[in-house]
């Protein structure tokens, strides 16, 4: 017996790293030392820093990558591990660095996994930062023949002067919301629920999807902000803090840069809501509660700036083609989010 008869084909393993080597290669920045294929990646801190501060957040697709399976389409959910994590790590100020993926199998296969580590080098070129390395593991008995798992690692850097903490955050400031490019990377166990229990197939196409089929909507890929927010802060525009919209929608995730005291009073109907939304709340009859609980609702990102930069900030985004807006503002309080839905 050897390896390859207990399900590990190790030469399959070597194969696609040499497929995939290409695709990390284009992602390099000048900060980057050595090639893949270390026991470590390497990576040299950017010049210019007084006071340099490593910001680093870790994250995965979750069960997106069920429909991902289904319908055999595996080009987007490397970009949402991407976004998942350089967006966290964005809202500290920091510009994302470098990237490192973990991907564990049943068997490898090579077709498969380097589709999904092209849209993970997709993500990266988007975001800026470099893919460093990863992991492949195949694991058989532990996972399913031709399913797979996602886990990423980003490192970011901030001068500690700018740094984003919430203390900036003052009673009077605006919340500038980002739109989302759909349901991104949260709330899919409820998702395939609502599917399964209609008995519905991911190739449906309900009108409201103008043409495209239930798995093409629910695998479009988390929206990445990073280059239009580092643009912004280089522009000079004011931001007091950041919030990433995921799982907990915003109830969770907005108060998170509060300071002590505050609240958030929101306008309720200033945003567009996009349309899978609305289909998620009429097909499984969940309610607006539950819905904000659990979906970003058509906000993926909120800046936090003075009330009077609002317009300025709405106007800069939607030059750069993401859609803003005005969505609330902080009041005295202790934490609470005022004026969404019940």
């Amino acid at each position: 017996m050897d390896y390859r008869d207990a399900g590990v084909d190790v030469e399959a393993g070597r194969d696609f790293v040499g497929q995939i080597r290409n695709l990390v290669h284009s992602t390099f920045r000048k900060e980057v030392i050595g090639g893949l294929g270390g026991f470590g990646g390497c990576f040299e801190l950017p010049s210019g820093y007084k006071q340099p501060v490593l910001i680093s957040g870790t994250d995965g697709v979750g069960t997106k990558l069920k429909i991902a399976n289904i319908i055999n389409r595996h080009d987007t959910v490397g970009i949402d591990l991407v976004a998942m994590c350089v967006n966290d790590v964005l809202t500290s100020g920091a510009e994302p660095l470098f990237f490192l993926d973990y991907l564990a199998t049943g068997k490898l296969d090579p077709q498969q996994l380097t589709q999904v580590v092209a849209g993970v080098a997709s993500g990266c070129k988007q975001s800026g930062c470099a893919l460093l390395g990863g992991e492949t593991a195949e694991m058989p008995g532990f996972y399913q023949v031709g399913e797979y798992d996602l886990a990423g690692f980003c490192v970011g850097i901030v001068e500690k002067s700018q740094m984003l903490d919430g203390i900036k955050v003052k009673v009077g400031d605006v919340a500038i919301g980002l739109a989302s490019s759909g349901v991104h990377s949260n709330g899919f166990s409820l998702v395939r629920k609502i599917i399964d229990d209609k008995g519905l197939s991911w190739d449906d196409t309900p009108n409201l999807f103008n043409g495209k089929s239930l798995g093409e909507t629910f695998l479009t890929p988390t929206q990445i902000y990073v280059k239009p927010i580092l643009a912004a802060q280089k522009e000079g525009l004011e931001i007091h803090a950041m919030a990433h919209i995921t799982g907990g929608g915003l109830p969770e995730n907005l108060p998170r840069c509060l300071g002590e005291g505050q609240s958030f009073q929101i306008k309720a109907d200033s945003w567009m809501i996009p349309p899978v939304f609305d289909w998620l709340a009429q097909v499984g009859s969940v309610n607006s509660q539950a819905m904000y609980n659990t979906f970003n609702m058509g906000i993926g990102f909120v800046l936090i700036v003075p009330g009077d930069r609002a317009l300025q900030t709405i106007s800069f985004f939607e030059s750069q083609n993401i859609a803003a807006y005005n969505i609330g503002e902080v009041i005295s309080g202790n934490g609470e989010l005022i004026g969404l839905p019940n």
